[in-house]
């Protein structure tokens, strides 16, 4: 089915901004500032998750600095739908993680169940220590368990569905220079 390209268009002019490019660029650098406080001793192995976590996991990581690993894993619920369903692993990961300090960084920490399966992934391999950096943390009683939360995040938001800064709307805008609100949801 083609995409209606008026559609997305329109999606982002009537949306509402809830951060700034300036805003998610400071957090990112507060983000980077507590990791390197944190981590920057444990040569650690971060773990991009794709695609939500591209644009986050790219500006943090010039904001981390301290010897470090980069690689990526691909999971997702969402398949450019506004509901999730059951995970799906296209890439698992493949680096030895055995006795290492993983940190996982993710574009938004919603109900969590991907994020959560990532790090119960990475524990069953061996990592000795698992963190999760979010750029967006969403504020609602339906995480996937209670007191799920990231290890950092950088901003909140209501409870609405969100694009921008790699987030995306049925697989467009992850390249929006804010966080906008969809408009109605």
């Amino acid at each position: 089915m083609p995409v209606d390209l008026n559609h997305i268009r329109q999606a982002l002019r009537e949306a509402d901004c809830l951060y700034t490019e300036e805003q998610i660029e400071e957090s990112i650098r507060k983000m980077g500032r507590e990791i390197t406080e944190s981590l920057g001793d444990s040569n650690p192995l971060v773990y991009c998750v794709m695609n939500g976590g591209l644009v986050i996991t790219g500006k943090l990581l010039t904001e981390m600095s301290f010897p470090l690993e980069v690689s990526y894993v691909h999971a997702t619920r969402y398949r450019n739908q506004l509901t999730g369903n059951t995970l799906n692993w296209k890439v698992r990961p493949s680096e030895d993680m055995k006795g290492r300090t993983v940190l996982i960084v993710d574009d938004i920490l919603d109900e969590g169940h991907t994020l959560d399966a990532i790090v119960e992934y990475c524990k069953e391999n061996g990592a000795e220590r698992v963190f999760t950096a979010v750029l967006i943390d969403k504020k609602h009683d339906r995480k996937a368990r209670p007191g799920l939360q990231a290890n950092f995040s950088g901003l909140e938001v209501e409870d609405r569905y969100i694009f921008g800064y790699g987030l995306d709307y049925q697989g467009y805008w992850r390249n929006a220079k804010g966080i906008y609100a969809l408009k109605g949801h």
